[in-house]
């Protein structure tokens, strides 16, 4: 084994326990230690995506050297890492983009929790990414849950303090869910470890024994991954969730939490219960058609909206809809729509929630559309930033947008007996995108006498360089969109 191998499981425990050890801290040094953990651990996943992409295979590393069930394994491909790095940087970014919120939102003395949160969350967002063991992913998707509902009501005001119980509620449901179809999974094959409950399950399948009860366990497994990520109508708690927490938990939860927990599922379709039973079982319909409701009706209610934010959070349920969207098709080529669309939407959505706090600070504070008039004109730096985020929301060619819609409308010209529906909804809501988009956009570039004495967050390091690197890598995933694209094949052929 190279030691370059160790790099993701050294990546987690150095998350994990960065945490820990921020609890004694003061909320300034703990930043710190959470600045350099996540650059780390963004090295060592770009070096370890180079070292699978060179050698064309993934590898398994046995924590303790102990094989299972003594030991617990982690799994390690080209879309893992590629994922891992992506998560990290978007953190960082998230951070950056929305730590003058932060310092003002959250008192002095717990500023120190938000980063032991933020710590946490990563950790269980690579575990997620990398575990090859199903106990050991229910254990990190109840240390993320636990961490983004302290991410959400960090403030403790009292909306933030009610998103966060129905925040917890809803997660709780597809916890419970996933559990009961994870014990049930247990029962049937006496295995935890993927691998060996892949083989388990292809017999299972083949036979055709217990299979009713193993529709049920992929139903209740899916089902409980849909709610956690907020598929329609599981959305309930996703406006208040990301409207009012601040902006860096917003743009990261929005754009890697629930990303975190599909990961989970594409893993558990390739590795667990195999492509083609999942797509015998005939779930994949079921996603496809939730998947298209998503993207409508989560575009209806953000055309509704008169608070930007809660506007972006409905985008989320609409976004979120492609995704699903994608796994329905149940094909290779719609699978690899659904990951890059996980990889622009987490990039876009952030930079949205970034772009959105600093036109509101321009604003005086407002989060209505009347005060946002101008708004542009007052904060320049947030204002092209938001119109390139809305722009790629669109479709707009040469960004990240365009190649998702792109992809999912291929996808669908490679399968007939979805072909109609997908077309249809892909453009209804693309036409519905631009409605409360482009509106938003016009608003804020529309000239007027303001008395709003707003904050200046262009002049801020930290956010300008936020705002520019989210905008130059939506550009990137627009324009030089094939390498992320053969990396996601490679990724799937991997996990196959």
């Amino acid at each position: 084994m190279t030691f370059v191998q160790n790099f993701p499981f050294i990546s987690i425990i150095v998350s994990l326990f960065s945490g820990a050890v921020s609890s004694i801290l003061s909320g300034r040094t703990a930043r710190v230690i959470n600045r350099i953990v996540v650059i780390t651990v963004a090295i060592l996943s770009a070096v370890t995506l180079a070292y699978t992409w060179r050698t064309g295979t993934s590898y398994v590393f046995w924590m303790g050297h102990f094989p299972a069930p003594f030991g617990n394994e982690i799994r390690v491909g080209v879309l893992e890492a590629g994922m891992a790095v992506f998560f990290c940087l978007i953190v960082l970014l998230s951070l950056w983009g929305g730590r003058e919120h932060m310092e003002m939102e959250v008192e002095e003395s717990k500023q120190n929790y938000y980063y032991i949160l933020t710590n946490l969350l990563l950790c269980s967002l690579l575990a997620l990414v990398y575990t090859n063991d199903l106990f050991t992913a229910y254990v990190f998707v109840e240390i993320n849950t636990i961490s983004a509902c302290g991410l959400i009501m960090i403030t403790q005001t009292g909306r933030t303090i009610e998103a966060a119980v129905r925040y917890m509620i809803m997660s709780l449901l597809g916890s419970g869910l996933l559990l009961m179809g994870l014990c049930i999974l247990y029962d049937l094959t006496g295995h935890l470890l993927m691998s060996n409950i892949q083989e388990a399950v292809a017999v299972l399948h083949a036979s055709g024994e217990y299979t009713i009860p193993l529709t049920i366990t992929i139903g209740l497994v899916t089902v409980g991954l849909a709610i956690k990520s907020a598929l329609f109508p599981f959305h309930t708690w996703v406006p208040d969730a990301y409207g009012y927490s601040t902006a860096s938990s917003a743009a990261i939860l929005s754009g890697l939490v629930s990303k975190g927990y599909i990961f989970l599922l594409i893993k558990i379709i390739y590795r667990v219960i195999g492509f083609e039973t999942f797509h015998d079982t005939k779930i994949v319909n079921v996603l496809f058609v939730f998947g298209l409701a998503g993207m409508i009706f989560g575009s209806l209610s953000a055309i509704k909206e008169n608070n930007i934010r809660r506007m972006i959070a409905f985008s989320s349920v609409a976004q979120i809809g492609y995704i699903y969207m994608g796994i329905g098709m149940g094909t290779q080529a719609g699978m690899v729509a659904a990951v890059f669309h996980i990889f622009s939407h987490a990039a876009t959505k952030a930079l949205l929630f970034i772009a959105g706090v600093g036109l509101t600070d321009a604003s005086g504070n407002n989060v209505q559309f009347i005060h946002l008039t101008g708004a542009a004109y007052r904060n320049k730096i947030a204002g092209v930033a938001f119109a390139a985020g809305s722009l790629s929301m669109v479709g707009m060619p040469l960004l990240s947008g365009f190649i998702s819609k792109l992809l999912f409308a291929q996808a669908a010209v490679q399968n007939q007996g979805k072909l109609l529906p997908t077309m249809i909804v892909l453009a209804l809501s693309t036409i519905l995108n631009a409605i409360y988009f482009i509106k938003t956009v016009i608003r804020i570039y529309t000239p007027t006498e303001s008395d709003y004495e707003g904050r200046a967050l262009s002049s801020q390091k930290l956010f300008a360089v936020s705002a520019v690197l989210l905008v130059v890598l939506n550009l990137y995933l627009g324009s030089m969109s094939q390498f992320l694209v053969d990396l996601i094949e490679k990724g799937l052929g991997m996990f196959a």
